[in-house]
């Protein structure tokens, strides 16, 4: 008797049609190794070895044959005894906050594209904005021998990476600082962009003006709404308790604060989000609004200049970030860097039409 799933109540038969390609006990094949090539070309270990790492003293035509073999049984060089050999396992690791989030992609790409371009793999994984997770992922990769990291922080305690980078690891942090380390740090504005778009909005007669960003133990949160408190004061404007919130970006927190700032006898007129995540939920909370409110959002979003009217941004180059974080990793593995930098990247001002929108009373 066949035995039966007890879940679906189906009889489990048993798979016997290649079992004669199998390992005893396996249910996968096995890998063709380089003996295995040697014997179907009908050469020796150490020619298979030369054609497979490129070296010299092969004549064509057992190249050619070793070539077939390799092909016909799909083999794939191991590299574990080339990276033992060189040290080296030409891959980094990227330690990105959210998959999810558009802001990462280009980003993402970017330092994909100067990987490539050093001949080196990439392997990313999300943090989900948790310190602990962005330890386990940055660990985790270290031990599988990466030789450099790029890291977006969720935490700010990063010590525990200094018996990595004094061990050789090349290690760049991306979008916020370090904490509590010194190593490179690639950052976008976050200040003056924030000091920039609020400032605008007072330009066009706003007073009122209402900041909504991430959690405020994140760098990039905090410098916006220092950047919002700037410009405020540089007007001469008093900022009251409940025009600014921080907190997680998920929608429903921030709906509930953007709707206590339009409501009121006196409500806000205009917003500044301080991120792409917030300015989306904000855009669909204005579009409920009687009332014309103006919106300034940090980050770009798709579609920006198709809405009506078309969304002003404080924009931040994400693949330039990338792409200056990456090679500043390569020219560490290079060893032509020495002492940690922090180099800070400019924003731009994008106005579109819902930034310029007056005061609607």
């Amino acid at each position: 008797m066949h035995p039966v799933d007890d879940r679906t109540g189906r009889r489990i038969v048993p798979d016997t049609s290649r079992r004669a390609d199998r390992l005893p006990g396996s249910r996968y094949g096995t890998r063709p190794t380089m003996k295995d090539v040697a014997a179907r070309a009908g050469v020796g270990l150490k020619t298979v070895s030369r054609v497979v790492n490129g070296e010299p003293g092969v004549t064509p035509d057992t190249e050619r044959r070793v070539q077939e073999a390799i092909d016909a049984l799909g083999f794939r060089r191991n590299d574990s005894a080339r990276v033992l050999r060189k040290g080296r396992t030409a891959s980094i690791g990227l330690v990105l906050e959210d998959l999810a989030d558009p802001f990462y992609g280009p980003l993402s790409r970017a330092v994909e594209e100067v990987a490539r371009a050093h001949g080196a793999l990439l392997i990313n994984g999300s943090s989900a904005e948790d310190p602990e997770r962005e330890q386990e992922l940055a660990l985790a990769l270290c031990a599988r021998r990466v030789d450099g990291l790029v890291v977006i922080p969720a935490g700010d305690d990063h010590r525990y990476l200094e018996p990595e980078i004094r061990a050789g690891v090349a290690t760049v942090f991306v979008d916020r600082p370090a904490g509590m380390i010194d190593a490179d740090v690639v950052l976008s504005d976050s200040y003056g962009g924030a000091r920039d778009g609020v400032a605008h909005l007072i330009a066009h007669g706003h007073r009122r003006i209402g900041f909504i960003g991430d959690m405020p133990r994140i760098h990039t949160a905090v410098e916006r709404l220092r950047g919002y408190q700037t410009a405020m004061e540089d007007a001469g404007i008093a900022v009251e308790a409940a025009w600014t919130s921080l907190g997680v970006t998920d929608p429903e927190r921030v709906r509930r604060a953007a709707e206590e700032m339009l409501s009121g006898p006196e409500p806000i007129t205009a917003i500044f989000a301080g991120n792409n995540r917030v300015t989306v939920t904000v855009i669909r909370v204005l579009a409920e609004q009687s009332r014309p409110v103006a919106l300034v959002g940090f980050d770009d979003i798709e579609l920006a200049e198709l809405l009506h009217p078309g969304l002003t941004v404080v924009a931040q180059d994400a693949a330039l970030l990338g792409r200056t974080a990456a090679e500043r990793l390569f020219r560490q593995l290079d060893g032509t860097l020495m002492a940690p930098e922090r180099i800070e990247l400019p924003t731009r001002l994008i106005t579109r039409g819902s930034g310029e929108l007056p005061p609607a009373d």
